[in-house]
């Protein structure tokens, strides 16, 4: 009897201690994941979801996607180390934001172009839009700027050259045919669509409304060698551009699988630009 006790006894020690060493090498696989926190806006994230897929089977990355209803707060949050990068501005807003707030949000890569539209329930065709017409337009500095110069390549509006890419309502010189602008938070300008004639939305919040810009857009931003501003990007920290994590989820990006992901999902809206 005393030696099956002895018997049960090591067995017993025998299974805690394997039990203790499982445990152990679990909580040291669940370490080993490099988490990166990604700043995206809206709701199509497919490309994403692919890469996060593929870099936690192969490079043992935890891609995690934190989203946002704004383009603004993926900056601050960078900045504020509360994400380690963002993927869902173009060059210049970002830039523009860094220079009004002193901020660090530096580009580690290029990812898509996405055209912007002028969008209507009301007519089918720009030439159609009748004087003293209502305008929606983005309100942030870059994305006003942007809606104002589509606007003026249309042949709606002329503007003071002198302003470059960064033109407001205040610097139009011409509008014959008396347009009314009304200012909205990006993420506004597709729901004010039933209330104002035609409403420059930015391609992400278009589809995220369910429309398609390439078929559903009345006029949509011609793509030129001047459209790089416009690129959008995945973004660090300055002192962490060059960090080997993030080339990483760059280089898992930039892929052929992703480019046919991004042309399935947005009907060839967007447009792959890191070739």
């Amino acid at each position: 009897m005393k030696k099956y006790s002895v018997h049960l006894s090591i067995g017993l020690v025998s299974l805690l201690t394997i039990g203790a060493l499982a445990a152990c090498g679990n909580s040291n696989a669940a370490e080993e994941a490099t988490v990166v926190k990604l700043g995206v806006v809206g709701e199509q994230n497919e490309a994403w979801e692919h890469v996060q897929e593929e870099l936690k089977e192969k490079e043992h990355i935890d891609l995690q996607l934190v989203k946002f209803t704004d383009y603004r707060q993926p900056i601050v949050a960078l900045e504020d180390g509360s994400i380690d990068l963002h993927a869902a501005l173009t060059e210049i807003f970002m830039d523009n934001v860094n220079e009004e707030s002193s901020y660090s949000n530096t580009t580690i890569a290029y990812t898509t172009l996405n055209p912007l539209g002028i969008y209507s329930e009301k007519i089918s065709d720009i030439s159609a839009l009748a004087d003293g017409a209502t305008v929606a337009l983005p309100n942030d500095v870059s994305n006003e700027s942007r809606a104002l110069l589509l606007l003026q390549t249309a042949g709606l509006i002329t503007l003071d050259a002198d302003k470059g890419l960064l033109p407001t309502t205040s610097d139009v010189t011409d509008n014959p045919k008396q347009l009314n602008f009304e200012l909205l938070d990006a993420n506004q300008t597709a729901r004010a669509l039933t209330d104002v004639d035609i409403s420059l939305i930015n391609n992400g919040m278009a589809v995220d409304a369910g429309l398609i810009p390439t078929e559903d857009a009345i006029y949509l931003e011609p793509v030129a060698d001047s459209s790089q501003p416009y690129y959008n990007v995945i973004a660090a920290r300055a002192d962490e551009k060059d960090n080997e994590v993030y080339q990483t989820v760059v280089k898992y990006y930039q892929t052929d699988e992703v480019k046919a992901i991004i042309e399935d999902v947005t009907k060839k809206s967007s447009i792959p630009v890191w070739e």
